[in-house]
C-alpha cells in the first residue's frame, strides 16, 4: 500500500484538542505524521484538502445489517458500502439477525464479510442471551475471543432484572460494554407510535415515555450495583436524559446514544400514518426532542449513532400497526447532525466530530483496542473528509443501502463527506 499525504485540509481531531490547517500523512494502514508542510514520500498519493475537513473516521456503533437470514433487506457488503458513502469507516453491527448473532461462528461470520465488503470496517456485537429468549447468558468470553467488540439484545430489552444483573457482572470479567435497548414491555405492548394528541387524534396505540423510563433507571441502578459498562441505545425520553445525567454525576459507567430522527423529528411526522416516520422507541414529543438535543450538546448523550434499520419497500406499504420499525440513516447522519446540531449552534464542529467519531470510539474500547476515534500517530489510518459548504438534497434514490425507509428523502441539508479513506485507502469518494 503506497503512502498517502492529505495536504493542507483543517484537521479537526477532539481526542488530541486539535483544530488546525495541517497535513496528515498516512502509511503502511497507520497515521504516520501530522504538521505544517510535511514531505511526499517517494511514491505517494497526495490528496488537496484545501476548504475541506480532515478528521477522524465516523464511528456508528449502531448499525443492522440484516445478514444472515434477511439479505432482501441489506446485506453486510450493502451496509459497509452505505456506511462509507455517509462517511462511516467503522460501524458495529447489532446481533439480532437470523440466526443471531450468539455464538463463536455467527460473529466470525459477520466479521469475515466485513473484511471481504471492502467499505466500513465492520465489527460485530453478540447476543446477551442464548437466542436473545432472555433466559441463559451467552458465552461472553467466547464471543469476544471471536471478534464481538459488545454484547446486546437490541431490538429486544432484557426484561429480567436478575439476567441484566448477571450480564453486567460477567462483562465486568472483559470490561465489556453492554448495550441495552430500554422497553419495559407490559407498558408498551400493542403500541405503534408514541403516546400523546396525535396517537389519539389518528386512533393509534401509544408507547408512553415510562415504557423507556422504567428500564433506563432499573439498568442504571444495576449497573452502579455491579460497576459493570452500560451502554444505552436510542435514547429518546426526557426523563431517560435526566435519569442519564444524574448517574453520570455519581459516577456510574454509563455511555448513550442520540439519534439523528430523535433530535430532528416528532411525532408529528407520524401524520397521515406515515410508515416512515415509524420507529423504536418512537418519535417523542417536541419537549423530548428539545432534551435529546440539550443532551447531546452537554455530553450527557456522548454518542450520535444512526439505529439503521433497513426494510422492504413491501414491508413498509402496510398499515401502520403492522408495518415494521426503524428507518435506514446511514448515508443522511452527517448531514443531519451537522444541519441540525451545528447549524444551530447547539455544538460546534469539534463537538460534532467528537460526538461521531471520538466518542463513539470509547463507547465500545475501539479506541484502546483497535486504535480508532483518533488521528494521533500510531492510530489507524481512518480519515473522513468532510464539506461542510456542500448544499444537497436527500434523494432515496441515490442510497447504496438496499432499502429505501427514510422520512427524510427530499429534504435539504448541509455538509457531506467528500472522501472515505479505510486503513490508508480510499473505499469511497464523491
Amino acid at each position: 500500500m503506497k503512502p498517502m499525504l492529505i495536504r493542507g485540509g483543517r484537521v479537526v481531531d477532539p481526542s488530541q484538542k486539535l483544530d488546525a490547517v495541517v497535513d496528515v500523512l498516512l502509511a503502511e494502514g497507520l497515521v504516520a505524521r501530522i504538521g505544517e508542510n510535511l514531505d511526499a514520500p517517494e511514491g505517494a498519493e497526495t490528496i488537496d484538502a484545501a476548504g475541506l475537513v480532515v478528521a477522524p473516521g465516523l464511528i456508528d456503533v449502531h448499525v443492522h445489517l440484516r445478514e444472515p437470514g434477511q439479505e432482501h433487506k441489506e446485506t453486510i457488503e450493502s451496509g459497509a458500502r452505505a456506511a462509507a458513502a455517509g462517511g462511516f469507516t467503522a460501524i458495529v453491527a447489532m446481533p439480532n439477525t437470523d440466526p443471531p448473532i450468539d455464538n463463536p461462528a455467527n460473529v466470525g461470520f459477520v466479521l469475515a464479510e466485513g473484511l471481504r465488503a471492502g467499505g466500513a470496517r465492520v465489527y460485530p456485537t453478540g447476543c446477551i442471551t442464548v437466542g436473545q429468549n432472555g433466559e441463559q447468558l451467552t458465552e461472553f468470553g467466547e464471543l469476544i475471543e471471536a471478534g464481538a467488540v459488545a454484547v446486546t439484545d437490541d431490538g429486544r430489552p432484557v426484561s429480567s432484572a436478575s439476567m441484566m444483573r448477571m450480564a453486567l457482572e460477567y462483562a465486568l470479567a472483559f470490561d465489556l460494554p453492554v448495550a441495552v435497548h430500554e422497553e419495559e414491555l407490559t407498558l408498551s405492548r400493542g403500541g405503534s407510535m408514541n403516546e400523546g394528541i396525535i396517537a389519539t387524534r389518528l386512533g393509534l396505540t401509544g408507547i408512553p415515555n415510562e415504557a423507556e423510563d422504567v428500564m433506563i433507571a432499573r439498568d442504571l441502578m444495576l449497573a452502579e450495583l455491579t460497576g459493570g459498562r452500560l451502554h444505552v441505545q436510542h435514547v429518546s425520553t426526557r426523563r431517560g436524559v435526566e435519569l442519564i445525567r444524574a448517574a453520570k454525576a455519581r459516577g456510574i459507567r454509563v455511555t448513550a446514544e442520540a439519534t439523528p430522527h430523535h433530535f430532528t423529528l416528532t411525532d408529528a411526522a407520524v401524520a397521515a400514518y406515515r410508515t416512515d416516520a415509524k420507529m423504536n422507541p418512537p418519535l417523542r414529543s417536541e419537549a423530548d426532542r428539545q432534551a435529546v438535543r440539550e443532551g447531546v450538546r452537554d455530553g450527557t448523550l456522548d454518542v450520535i449513532a444512526t439505529d439503521h434499520a433497513p426494510h422492504h419497500y413491501d414491508e413498509k406499504e402496510q398499515a401502520f400497526e403492522d408495518a415494521p420499525n426503524g428507518i435506514v440513516g446511514l448515508e443522511t447522519s452527517l448531514g443531519l447532525s451537522y444541519t441540525e446540531l451545528v447549524g444551530t449552534g447547539i455544538l460546534d464542529l469539534s463537538q460534532l466530530i467528537d460526538r461521531m467519531s471520538c466518542a463513539p470510539a470509547r463507547s465500545m474500547r475501539l479506541d484502546t483496542g483497535m486504535k480508532l476515534g483518533s488521528l494521533a500517530v500510531g492510530f489507524q489510518a481512518d480519515v473522513t473528509l468532510i464539506d461542510t459548504r456542500i448544499e444537497w438534497t436527500v434523494d432515496r434514490a441515490t442510497f447504496l443501502s438496499m432499502s429505501r425507509n427514510t422520512p427524510f428523502h427530499g429534504r435539504d441539508l448541509r455538509c457531506r463527506a467528500v472522501r472515505t479513506i479505510v486503513g490508508g485507502r480510499t473505499v469511497w469518494s464523491a
